[in-house]
């Protein structure tokens, strides 16, 4: 056998055995493992090295996770998965080594801190005011012969937020009307300041006499409030804090998210249910109830909910005990629960399942897919409905998510969020503060 004969077999046979290797159950394992990790605080996870009787791990931060019950720094030779055992809030450094010299796998700890929710399932109403004067269509004035819209022919747009007139900040319709009235009695052109999307403009506008109304006007429909009915996901009674509906309020006119003035939500009570089916969203119906009874006070509106702050759990809760959060890694396919209202004001756990869930390192409204499968639910109101936006969904014994939107052709399948990026909104904070 010649010598360049040999090499060309030494390579592959090392080709051969470097496959096998990959494909070997432990070594494939061990590649499996991840390179971070959360933990929340006094919580534990295993860790499948795949090489057990051959691997050593050691830990930079005993104090925030240790490795199998010991404060050590190394845990070597087990014959089963390692136990991690998360001790104060922080970050960790694990290394495993082959036969303590050979390193293979690196894995950032994060220990987290324990959070608890109350869920709900409430049914509210929200009531809330905008941060301006929302521009949601155009009229005419009677100007001579013509007809027309001085705002629109000064470029004031549908979807604008009016937020101040002459200077002063606008809070109200009422007032709008008021310093228009009094600015067109002078003659001269009014200044508004505009906030279009993230812009914001100076507009200049000159109001006219309208002989019908005997008012100035500038040829605008504008609103400053909304309302409706939802669903309360969660109340943290430790940071006295509340999250619900799972996605954004908007204008019915314009579509524009509404900006936070003021808000409030107070208790709800469902009086009928228009059902649900294929192409045709169904929806609660509901009025508001002990309308002077707040329940809490709105300070966000985001793509994930409102939120504010509350002082105590609202009536008709089912469950009236802080239960455990789900980190978003946590959460699996497999069976599930939603808290809801379908009647008056009670709340009842139904069933789904859990159907897809997507794998979300940043916060994103569309979490996971969910199909109900409770056939009293089904009957009632033919799956998910508008209204039911919320809901708080539940797990395993903790709380993982909320009812967002639903598949207009298919009722009984919908969205739902990662309770995790709604804790976030609400200034709940879901991460370890490293120090610098």
């Amino acid at each position: 056998m010649t010598r360049h004969t040999r090499r060309k077999l030494t390579g592959l046979l090392v080709a051969i055995l470097f496959v096998a290797m990959c494909w070997f159950t432990p070594i494939h394992q061990l590649a499996s493992i991840p390179q971070e990790l959360r933990i929340l605080q006094g919580a534990h996870a295993a860790l499948d090295l795949g090489m057990k009787s051959f691997a050593t791990v050691t830990t930079s931060q005993p104090d925030v996770i240790s490795v199998s019950g010991t404060p050590k720094s190394a845990v070597s030779h087990l014959n089963q998965p390692l136990q991690l055992d998360s001790g104060k809030t922080g970050t960790a450094d694990l290394k495993v080594k082959l036969f303590g010299l050979i390193p293979v796998k690196s894995v950032h700890v994060n220990v987290v801190p324990d959070l608890k929710v109350v869920p709900g399932g409430q049914s509210i109403g929200v009531k809330l005011k905008s941060s301006g004067i929302m521009v949601v269509g155009y009229n005419l004035v009677k100007a001579g012969k013509d007809s027309i819209s001085p705002a629109e022919q000064a470029q004031v747009k549908v979807g604008d937020i009016i937020t101040a007139i002459d200077g002063t900040t606008v809070k109200s319709v009422e007032q709008a009307a008021e310093l228009i009235n009094k600015a067109g009695k002078t003659g001269k052109p009014m200044e508004f300041t505009i906030k279009r999307q993230k812009e914001q403009l100076k507009l200049k506008v000159k109001p006219l006499y309208d002989k019908d109304s005997d008012i100035y006007r500038i040829g605008l429909y504008i609103r400053d409030s909304a309302a409706g009915v939802g669903t309360l996901t969660f109340y943290a009674p430790d940071q006295k804090k509340f999250g619900a509906l799972g996605h954004i309020i908007t204008d019915v006119d314009t579509g524009q998210p509404i900006g936070v003035g003021e808000g409030q939500i107070v208790h709800s009570s469902v009086t009928s249910i228009d059902k649900g089916e294929s192409g045709s969203p169904g929806e609660k119906r509901g009025i508001f109830i002990d309308e002077d009874k707040v329940l809490g006070s709105i300070t966000r509106n985001s793509d994930f909910g409102v939120f504010g702050n509350m002082n105590n759990l609202p009536d008709n809760a089912k469950i009236s005990k802080a239960m455990p959060v789900a980190l978003a890694e946590q959460v699996h396919e497999g069976k599930a629960s939603i808290l809801t209202v379908v009647d008056s004001q009670k709340v009842e756990e139904f069933d789904i399942q859990i159907v897809n869930v997507m794998k979300q390192k940043y916060p994103a409204t569309k979490s996971m897919v969910i199909k109900v499968t409770d056939k009293r639910l089904l009957e009632k109101t033919g799956g998910i409905i508008q209204g039911m936006s919320g809901s708080p969904i539940l797990q395993d014994g903790k709380v993982v998510g909320a009812v967002t939107h639903v598949f207009v052709n298919d009722p009984t399948q919908g969205y739902g969020v990662f309770l995790e990026w709604m804790l976030n909104e609400a200034g709940i904070e879901t991460k370890t503060k490293v120090k610098s």
